[in-house]
């Protein structure tokens, strides 16, 4: 299986990594290699998760965080990689 990171994840993730550094240097690269990890874990077990809104949602293991993903064929598409402890509309009104 394929996985594709969208632009607006990857935006996501950018935007995560820098509020974690920020907090302790170090912790940025620390969430992206364990987002990462949770997401290559997809190539294996794609399909098997609670769906949200429409999506597949992958709870990350380390951090309070979301990995939203659809299945197209051969190709799991990451669409968005979000904060859990956000307000339910706002994810809601993102993943639409």
């Amino acid at each position: 299986m394929k996985i594709q990171i969208s632009d607006s994840a990857c935006d996501d993730l950018n935007e995560a990594q820098l509020f974690y550094e920020s907090q302790c240097e170090g912790l940025g690269s620390y969430f992206q290699e364990s987002i990462f990890a949770d997401i290559d874990s997809l190539k294996f077990y794609a399909g098997i998760h609670f769906m949200a809104f429409g999506k597949y949602r992958l709870l990350s293991k380390r951090f309070p965080y979301a990995i939203y993903y659809t299945i197209k064929s051969d190709t799991v598409i990451v669409s968005a990689v979000l904060d859990c402890r956000k307000n339910l509309e706002l994810i809601k009104k993102r993943l639409k």
